[in-house]
Formats: structure tokens, sequence, C-alpha cells
């Protein structure tokens, strides 16, 4: 009889839970094709490093396959650095997210919203479904709709309208930030492998020095364990995909 490990155990008890709900692995050797066309992935976040912190590990998976991935950012940071200007804050943490895309082999997109003082309004609604269009994106994860910041909960409603602008044109998949903190009652229904992509996750948040990474990235690196630990590997992150997609899967990503 074959010796069944504690690790083995979990892996299997992740494999299997995940099998039953139907989740595409997106992990080697799933058995699932890779998309034969060149995509354009789209990660939202409200503030520099929110799309680095909540998929960065995706994001590098989709980049190393040739797929075009873009952070999307509402805003630039302004209100970000205690003591700084708005415009000094701006100025560093617009440079901070390139270098965290670059890493990444991401690109960034910047909405021209303000660091704490987001709208959700009929003239932003048009502006930011504008850039969603302009990008003609296959998939775009937005922040969780109901996080405890304004500005995150201001980009998912955001997101949420150009989808259904365009019809529902797009994938729509939420994220997590700081789950149980600002990500209230996030159920994944997506695992996501990024353990070959965890050290670059690491590096893009690391690029946001200005923003403590060594207290912040402490949080996401146990939120990547766990998730790691559902789907039986070292490191994982996971999403929502919104339960009215007409669409049942996340292109595979092997």
């Amino acid at each position: 009889m074959k010796t069944i490990s504690r690790r083995n155990l979990m892996a299997s008890a992740g494999q299997a839970a995940i099998a039953a709900l139907g989740l595409p692995l997106l992990s080697e050797g799933s058995g699932q094709a890779a998309p034969s066309r060149k995509l354009k992935v789209i990660v939202a976040g409200a503030h520099p490093d929110d799309p680095e912190s909540s998929a960065g590990g995706t994001m590098a998976r989709y980049a190393d396959l040739g797929h075009d991935v873009v952070a999307l950012y509402l805003t630039r940071g302004e209100a970000g650095i205690p003591g700084k200007s708005h415009a000094e804050a701006a100025r560093i943490r617009t440079a901070e997210a390139e270098k965290a895309c670059a890493i990444l082999k991401a690109r960034p997109v910047f909405a021209g919203q303000i660091d704490g003082a987001s709208e959700v309004t009929n003239e932003t609604y048009r502006q930011f479904g504008k850039i969603i269009a302009a990008e003609k994106p296959d998939l775009v994860f937005a922040p969780w709709p109901i996080d405890s910041h304004r500005d995150h909960r201001a980009t998912s409603l955001l997101v949420y309208d150009a989808w259904l602008r365009m019809k529902q044109g797009f994938e729509l998949y939420y994220t997590e930030v700081m789950s149980g903190m600002q990500t209230q009652t996030f159920g994944p229904t997506r695992l996501v492998d990024i353990t070959a992509t965890e050290s670059r996750k690491r590096a893009s948040c690391y690029a946001h020095a200005s923003q403590n990474p060594d207290e912040f990235y402490s949080v996401h690196e146990l939120m990547n364990k766990f998730r790691g630990a559902e789907l039986g590997v070292k490191y994982g992150e996971a999403f929502v995909r919104h339960a009215q997609d007409a669409r049942e899967s996340l292109p595979m990503i092997s």
C-alpha cells in the first residue's frame, strides 16, 4: 500500500475540492489546452501596488506566455506618502509602478483619478469605460466590490459598468487584497498556482519602496501560502468569476 503523507493528503484534498467545483487549475499538467491566440489581460487596481499584490503572480504567468498584460491604475497614489505633496507622491509612485510592471512584463496605464478622492459618476463611468474599451480586453480583473477601501470599491464599480456597457465582452474576475482586513467575505471560485512566479510578484511589490513593502507583503505572503495550500501547491492566488459571465472558465495559462 502506498504511504500517504500529510503533504500528499493536503494536495489531494485541494485538487479534489477544486475538481468537484469544476475549476480550471491553471497549472502544468491540467490537461487543458492553452489559448491559440494572444490575449489581452487587464488587472485593475485603485492605487499603484494593488494589481501587483492581488494578482502579480498570475500577471507574470500570462506575460511569460506572450499575452499582453496591462496594470490599470485608477490613481497614481497621490495620498499615499505621508509628508509628500500629491504631485511629489504621484511622481514617486508612478515610477514605482513602472518598475513593478517591468518586473512582471506588464504595461502600466493610469486612469487619471486622485487617490482618496475617487469618483463614481456618469462622467467617470464614461472615461474609465473608454479606457477599457480601447484596450479590447479578453479578461479584466477588478477589486472585490465590497472591499473596505472606498477607492477599491470605486474601481470595482467602474470596471463592472464597463463590462455591462461592452455587453459582457470580456471575462470578469474579482481579486482579493488583504483578505480579512480589506477584502471582506471573499469566497474564491478560481485558484492559480503562482509558485513559479511568486518571486517576481514579491519583487514587483518591493518595487513600491515608499509603501513599506516588508510590512504589507508579509500579509500577502500568508495569503499566497494559504491559497497555495488550498490548491496543493506552495503559492497561489485566488479569484472570483462574476456569476453572470456566460463563459465557463478563465483561459488556460499552462
